[in-house]
């Protein structure tokens, strides 16, 4: 195996570590402020997730998106109108390929190249990459580490799974590969994550009989549509973050709970178990035919599991069923096993979490930043263009980066709040980068968008209105994404929305300028 001589890279050069929607959007604002990303893809194809070949790709036939083709796009490029409201798998790599084509992206690549290990150097950071038979040590100024969050099945501890005797064993739904398999067949589906339910009724559908369903805890569950609407253009809301700062946890929670269950019902009307405590106690998923299929008769939910004894998996209530398969969609944990023991122990890196100022920067790793490694409850490429923009502003002039004393500050924050994994809900996400990047738009500014920015869908369009890199046909594609699916069609207020609007006006938020 040959070696090139260790390299020091051009100083406006920027390593960035993954090819899929973080990496790309990363690269796409680098170029914008100046700098020249060198994008690391360990696949032979651009694309992330979304790249069902990866072997890292947890993409199973016919998987649709969760969230609509409005909220899962960035903002320079739109879905073809041929595109379903949840787009397909196939159709999202095709739309990640023309954004790297349509942005200049695809001469930045370095396709079939792994990062074997990225560590401290006198004078930046080394990575070292593998292609082929061929290594590379190169020193790059700046580094974004844009690997993702799904990067390891996090299987549970189960008594007696080891012993599981069902014909088709007990996997993670990372590598479930369609129904097709479970035909005629019992199945478990363990966990209650929007995966998990997706999962078990798509087997339920797919001619298995009998789906069991088993969680540790009852969450609410959301259709994917909310009469007509998508569910994340209703739920993720401006105004919703908002009205954070005006009212108690307490109400919060009451309001989020009476919301749900006015869209959506609760689980025990379907036949699951009802959800103990509030919405944010007792959690919030998603799936449009989970809950459905239950009522129908077709998935049996259960409590957790308690062991498993041969073909014989035993519930916490007792009750027991015998299974021909187990999967689990129980989550992931972070796992980058490239990163230097210097770095893990800076940000305290552990299979859920690290220590860092807003998900993003270490105060004692200058030029380095993480790019959504948070476990996001809602649309990600709004929150990853956001959280990119502000990366390559402050990556461009160390005048945009925040102080250390802020970034301190920003690290105990988020070490007081890790206690296992930990969800960060979207609508919370957006205006966090946003502001951090100046581009939150004013409301006083735009009276034409105030209903469409404040109960509208958190389009990444939207924060293309002003600051840097604003467009002059953002104010017409806001309105636009804001009525798609018939959702905000007027700038009447509805009565709920304008007693919320009023007691925001009561209680200004001071925002970054």
């Amino acid at each position: 195996m040959s070696t090139k001589n260790h390299v020091n890279m051009p100083d406006n050069a920027v390593a960035v570590i993954g090819a899929g929607p973080a990496g790309l959007v990363a690269a796409r604002y680098l170029i914008a402020r100046g700098l020249m990303p060198i994008i690391f893809e360990a696949s032979s194809r651009l694309g992330g997730q979304w790249n069902s070949a990866s072997a890292a790709s947890a993409i199973w036939p016919g998987m649709r998106t969760n969230t609509s083709r409005v909220m899962t796009a960035f903002s320079d490029l739109d879905h073809t109108s041929e595109s379903a409201a949840y787009p397909r798998q196939e159709e999202m790599l095709d739309y990640l390929e023309r954004y790297a084509f349509t942005l200049g992206l695809l001469p930045h690549l370095r396709l079939k190249t792994r990062v074997e290990r990225l560590e401290r150097a006198d004078n930046g950071w080394l990575i070292r990459s593998a292609e082929d038979r061929e290594v590379r040590s190169e020193v790059f100024q700046r580094v974004v580490v844009a690997t993702g969050r799904q990067n390891l099945p996090d299987l549970p501890a189960v008594p007696g799974l080891d012993g599981f005797a069902g014909a088709l064993g007990a996997v993670h739904t990372a590598q479930y590969n369609g129904s097709e398999r479970y035909r005629g067949r019992k199945v478990l589906v363990a966990g209650c994550s929007i995966s998990a339910l997706e999962i078990a009724s798509d087997i339920a559908l797919g001619g298995a009989v009998q789906v069991v369903s088993s969680n540790r805890r009852q969450r609410y569950i959301l259709p994917k549509v909310i009469a007509g609407v998508p569910t994340d253009h209703v739920m993720f809301s401006r105004a919703a973050v908002l009205m954070e700062s005006v009212l108690p946890p307490d109400l919060l929670a009451e309001g989020l709970t009476t919301k749900v269950l006015k869209v959506a019902g609760s689980p025990d009307q379907f036949g699951a178990p009802r959800p103990e405590g509030n919405a944010f106690v007792a959690g919030i998923s998603q799936s449009q035919g989970f809950l459905p299929a239950v009522a129908e008769g077709r998935i049996a939910v259960k409590p957790w599991i308690e062991r498993v004894d041969g073909h014989t998996v035993w519930f916490r209530d007792g009750t027991s069923s015998n299974v021909d398969a187990i999967l689990f969609g129980t989550g992931y944990r972070l796992s980058m096993p490239w990163l230097s023991e210097d770095i893990i122990r800076t940000i305290r890196l552990d299979s859920y979490g690290a220590d860092l100022h807003d998900h993003t920067f270490h105060p004692d790793l200058p030029g380095l930043a993480f790019l959504g490694l948070f476990d996001l409850i809602g649309p990600a490429f709004p929150v990853l263009e956001l959280q990119a923009r502000w990366v390559a502003q402050c990556f461009a002039s160390s005048q945009s980066l925040p102080a250390r004393a802020a970034m301190l500050v920003g690290v105990e924050r988020s070490r007081a709040t890790r206690s296992g994994p930990i969800n960060l809900p979207m609508h919370v996400a957006a205006l966090t980068f946003a502001r951090n990047a100046g581009v939150e738009p004013d409301l006083t500014i735009w009276p034409d968008l105030e209903r469409a920015l404040l109960f509208g869908p958190l389009s990444p369009i939207s924060f293309r209105l002003q600051g840097p890199d604003l467009l002059p046909h953002a104010p017409a594609k806001t309105k636009a994404a804001a009525a798609a699916f018939g959702a905000i069609t007027t700038d009447d207020f509805t009565a709920e929305e304008e007693g919320i609007r009023q007691l925001l006006k009561l209680h200004p938020v001071q925002t970054a300028a």
